[in-house]
């Protein structure tokens, strides 16, 4: 039997979701705790796979079981009581077995949370930028990621992807107050991809990169060309969608 599980974390403490040799992870983490109350392995195959240090308000992961879970409430308050407090499940809900929470998904969505200020109450989840980022300009370089497809210039060097390619359907700077937050919607990301993104838009919003090289960067396919990649404790995996309920 297949089932679905929705969760959230911080990222802070853990080297990312993915298995790592010898550091924790959220993936580890969640399988230990599943073992133990299951009595039997339970690997989980999750969505994507966020860096270490970035958040999660929501990820999606699947796992397997024989028989059938029994009392899938039960399972959901025994897991939150054994893991730790950075990690909360939401709800596990059966699917058909041919479900896959990585490879249905559809979309996903990624916020960047920037302020202005210091302010210790949005601190460690929030970056503080320096003073006169064109916003404006920012957005204006943002909108011409939907131009592309190729985003080799913002992936991690070296991974074991077969393709660079994404579609990006929504990418704009957003205020609220003091805050300033970048959203960004995809039907896949690569590994730092979000980070690399912010980081070459900032160098943009500082009026050291203009509109045109900003596409020049992409174009380029390079990823020695993008700006500096952005530190995770203020990027959070936000949603993920499916082209069916569970």
């Amino acid at each position: 039997m297949r089932y679905f599980m929705r969760l959230g974390y911080r990222g802070a403490g853990f080297h990312g979701w993915q298995i790592q040799p010898h550091d924790p992870s959220v993936q580890q983490t969640i399988e230990e705790a599943l073992a133990t109350l299951l009595r039997t392995p339970t690997p989980i195959t999750g969505a994507g796979r966020t860096d270490a240090g970035v958040n999660a308000r929501l990820m999606v992961a699947h796992f397997d079981t024989e028989p059938p879970i029994v009392d899938i409430q039960r399972l959901v308050h025994s897991l939150n009581a054994m893991l730790p407090a950075e990690i909360s499940i939401y709800d596990i809900a059966p699917v058909p077995n041919d479900a896959h929470a990585r490879f249905d998904a559809v979309s996903r969505t990624y916020k960047y949370f920037v302020v202005r200020h210091k302010d210790p109450f949005r601190y460690p989840l929030s970056w503080r930028c320096p003073p006169g980022l064109d916003f404006d300009l920012m957005n204006e370089a943002a909108a011409r990621l939907l131009d592309y497809t190729d985003f080799t210039s913002f992936s991690k060097l070296h991974t074991d992807v077969k393709t660079n390619n994404c579609r990006i359907t929504h990418a704009k700077w957003t205020r609220k107050d003091d805050q300033w937050v970048f959203t960004i919607t995809a039907d896949r990301f690569l590994r730092n991809m979000v980070r690399a993104i912010v980081g070459t838009l900032v160098e943009v919003g500082r009026h050291k990169m203009t509109v045109e090289q900003f596409c020049q960067v992409i174009e380029r396919k390079d990823r020695c060309a993008a700006g500096t990649s952005m530190p995770g404790n203020a990027l959070f995996l936000w949603d993920i969608n499916y082209p069916y309920p569970f």
